[in-house]
């Protein structure tokens, strides 16, 4: 019933930008939600790198302060993650996630892939 649909990853140049979005379906956003997006590497543990509150504030992990800017829009229920200056060590899968504050309950979306290589 929950759904996560997201898209934009790809191949990109370093240096390079990409925009990510994760069109939400079943809960709604705008209500007792937390938005983050994490990556996933091979043989590295899945982080955290950004994340957004029902009331906008944001917090971005070191390794992408600067680059990467999270948003949502409530309108269409979307998230969004604009990726810039890319680098290969940003080559992962990224996710798009929403914890429901009252009940810790956590929903994930399938995952789109990002390389940086030249």
């Amino acid at each position: 019933q929950v759904q996560f649909v997201e898209s934009g990853g790809g191949l990109v140049q370093p240096g390079g930008s990409l925009r990510l979005a994760c069109v939400v379906s079943g809960i709604n956003l705008t209500r007792d939600y937390v938005v983050a997006w994490y990556r996933h590497t091979p043989g590295k543990q899945r982080e955290v790198i950004a994340t957004i509150l029902a009331g906008g504030d944001t917090w971005y992990d070191d390794s992408v302060e600067g680059r990467f800017t999270i948003s949502k829009d409530n309108a269409k229920n979307t998230a969004y993650m604009q990726m810039t200056t890319l680098q290969p060590e940003d080559t992962a899968v990224y996710y798009c996630t929403a914890a429901h504050i009252p009940t810790n309950n956590r929903y994930w979306g399938q995952g789109t892939p990002v390389t940086v290589s030249s």
